[in-house]
């Protein structure tokens, strides 16, 4: 189990240098970048659950296997099902294009992404690293877990944003506006990236910082093709719209 945990880690962080130089070439074939050519396709919202699900599922098996649960423990668990109960379960029934064909390719890289990464966060941090009650006064959980919270109001705000805006416009895509979609074309994205840094920095474990590298890995490039593909559709984009950085980038 020791050897898997190490091996683990080490590709999620290979994964995230090889997912960030592809992503720049080839853009995710669903959404609005949906396409022929990716084989076999299942309904998105069957793909998101069954892709997102190991991740709910293996940290919850391993805090429940663990011998000590100490309050940061507890906090780690609820955290992270925050995010991913509602990633498996509500997600894929409340977005517009819940019925729309996604790749099984890409579902199934994304079900061996998150069963790496959920063996690696839930085995790492319950049966690895070891917290006691007094790391809830620590500067890195503190500052942390702020962090955590506001990339997930971030992100679930703005997933919601947009499926208002789906929902008004069922039959094709339309600017954003307003709140952060002001200042970027991907608040959502921004929202995740901020969200597990923080978890990083919560738990201090090389786990945490493994996801967190490849959240960025994955979801930058994601973000400056979306913003590209929004300023190739719309000749009325705003110009001074940043990709994922507010007045940055």
């Amino acid at each position: 189990m020791d050897i898997f945990y190490k091996y683990s880690i080490v590709l999620i962080f290979s994964f995230a240098v090889l997912v960030f130089l592809l992503l720049f070439f080839i853009s995710a074939p669903y959404g609005k970048f949906s396409r022929k050519g990716w084989g076999p396709s299942i309904k998105s919202k069957m793909a998101w659950m069954i892709m997102e699900f190991p991740s709910p599922f293996l940290m919850a098996l391993f805090f429940i296997t663990s011998d000590s649960k100490t309050l940061p423990d507890i906090i780690f668990l609820v955290l992270w099902l925050a995010h991913y109960v509602h990633r498996t379960f509500v997600y894929p029934f409340s977005q517009s294009g819940k019925d729309k064909p996604y790749p099984l390719i890409v579902a199934l890289m994304a079900i061996i992404f998150n069963c790496l990464n959920g063996f690696s966060n839930g085995f790492g941090i319950f049966h690895v690293y070891s917290y006691n009650s007094s790391w809830i006064t620590t500067w890195q959980f503190i500052s942390g877990i702020l962090i955590f919270l506001t990339g997930f109001i971030i992100n679930k705000t703005a997933d919601r944003k947009l499926r208002c805006l789906r929902k008004d416009n069922p039959q094709e895509y339309v600017i954003p506006r307003g709140w952060l979609f002001n200042y970027i074309s991907s608040p959502h994205y921004f929202g995740e990236i901020i969200e597990w840094a923080g978890w990083a920095l919560l738990t201090w474990s090389l786990p945490g910082l493994a996801f967190s590298v490849f959240t960025f890995a994955n979801l930058f490039p994601r973000a400056v093709s979306s913003h590209r593909w929004y300023k190739n559709h719309f000749t009325d984009y705003p110009p001074t719209r940043k990709a994922i950085i507010p007045y940055i980038f």
